[in-house]
């Protein structure tokens, strides 16, 4: 799914640090259309979080760079959200307090005291957390921390979500409900993702693109995967659908077949 006008331009993008010999990413290219959900996945150290963290404006890139509609990305923004590994929930808050901050920082200009509040629920109500917006983080669960980091990262109304691997530290099933809760936020809101995994099934689950990079340092962009397979997506229909098992089968191939982890 390439553009002409895409919506969000990864151009020529190398990022290297001052002590390694070698740049942590060279030359990579990626256009992105306004709605999509583009899963980045490669082995440790090819460099996908780095590329995450350049597209978040939370690392600059050392040639080339990223525009988002026509903007070069300089800075973090609202416009981009992003949703890590760690939930970084703030403790002493509760779930819509975490929520209502990001609000208040981010729309108060745009919004209504009124208005904040309301849409602070809305968001909780969003990832079915609704009936837990008083409690504090360590009231609950792995999973339900998540699905508020997520809340919180929508409520920014961003036009592009980055996903760290939100899923990597939840046990199996809290990982498959999650994975269905944003494929039902996706189709519902339409928001461009980009998602950084390490899980085969899971990129092909949810993505309609998937970007395999080549081993780190030195690492880009080693094949883009189109995941034609119509959505809503029911993970139980997908795990006996012949393209299913065809494009993770692809994946599989490219990960461990010409592109195998390299010795430490």
């Amino acid at each position: 799914m390439q553009t002409a006008n895409p919506f969000l331009e990864i151009s020529q993008l190398s990022v290297a640090f001052p002590r390694a010999p070698l740049p942590v990413l060279n030359g990579v290219e990626l256009r992105i259309g306004e709605g999509e959900y583009i899963s980045v996945i490669g082995h440790s150290g090819c460099g996908k979080s780095t590329l995450l963290n350049v597209i978040a404006g939370l690392l600059p890139a050392t040639l080339g760079g990223v525009m988002l509609e026509g903007r070069e990305v300089t800075e973090p923004g609202p416009d981009r959200a992003v949703v890590f590994q760690n939930h970084s929930l703030l403790p002493w808050l509760t779930a819509y307090e975490n929520i209502r901050l990001a609000v208040d920082q981010t729309l108060s200009k745009a919004m209504t005291r009124a208005e904040r509040h309301d849409w602070t629920l809305h968001n909780l109500s969003l990832v079915r957390m609704d009936h837990a917006k008083d409690k504090r983080p360590n009231e609950i669960s792995g999973g339900m921390k998540q699905r508020v980091g997520i809340a919180r990262a929508l409520a920014m109304k961003p036009k592009v979500l980055l996903l760290d691997e939100p899923f990597g530290a939840l046990d199996a099933l809290t990982r498959a409900h999650l994975q269905d809760e944003v494929m039902r936020i996706h189709a519902a809101l339409g928001t461009t993702i980009v998602m950084i995994t390490h899980d085969v099934d899971e990129a092909v689950l949810l993505s309609d693109r998937i970007v395999m990079m080549t081993n780190g340092p030195n690492a880009t962009i080693g094949e883009i995967l189109e995941v034609d397979l119509e959505r809503p997506r029911d993970r139980l229909k997908m795990a006996h659908d012949v393209r299913f098992i065809e494009y993770r089968a692809s994946v599989l191939e490219f990960l461990h077949a010409r592109h195998a982890q390299p010795a430490l």
